[in-house]
């Protein structure tokens, strides 16, 4: 049996690579592949939230209270080279996202990948519909994950937690937009600055 850790807490099926995974994705060329999702996260008020101030803010019904809202990251990741690209946007309505992939697809032809070749997504109303028109004007193949299969995402799905960890709550933050404004400087960092283990412990 493989580690638990390797295994859905909810089905039980392996979602990391083991003797019995039947299915990796790994790509062979920049382009080929590209992976998006959109991650949502708590706003930070003005003077910071429960990070820089623990529980001097009081019980979690009273830290919820004083929400201000949700940002939404949305994120395209290069499944072979692990180039990434993120914006933070106030929704994730159809029109944001597919305009969100309009400077994505940009942004990957400044930095060397010209063609995009395949785009996969969850099934979210958004993803499944409003991308169309895009994916058609830029000759990409749009595809999709089987239903509660998150893992066949993963290289998304992981620059996601890594954001967490390494971006939105690395260190406290006295407001929302310093927040913001930390992540284009992580972002450069995270390709060419990082190490990525499925490159062997290389960056990009």
């Amino acid at each position: 049996m493989p580690h638990l850790s390797r295994l859905d807490p909810i089905t039980g099926e392996v979602i990391r690579a083991s003797t019995t995974t039947t299915v990796r994705y790994e790509r062979q060329h920049p382009g080929e592949l590209v992976h998006m999702d959109v991650k949502k996260l708590g706003r930070i008020p003005d003077g910071g939230g429960w990070k820089a101030h623990g529980r001097s803010m009081g019980s979690t019904a009273a830290r919820k209270q004083i929400i201000v809202g949700f940002d939404y990251v949305h994120s395209l990741v290069d499944d072979y080279s692990r180039l990434a690209y993120s914006e933070v946007l106030d929704d994730e309505k159809g029109p944001t996202c597919s305009a969100f992939l309009e400077r994505a697809i940009a942004h990957f032809a400044a930095h060397g990948i010209p063609r995009i070749e395949r785009l996969i997504t969850d099934n979210a109303w958004a993803d499944r519909w409003s991308l169309r028109r895009v994916c058609a004007d830029n000759r990409i193949r749009q595809m999709f994950i089987k239903p509660h299969h998150p893992w066949q995402n993963g290289k998304v799905e992981r620059l996601n937690r890594t954001l967490q960890s390494e971006w939105a709550y690395r260190r406290p933050y006295s407001s929302n937009d310093a927040r913001t404004q930390d992540l284009a400087p992580w972002l450069e960092h995270y390709p060419a600055g990082r190490r990525h283990s499925g490159l062997g412990g290389k960056p990009t």
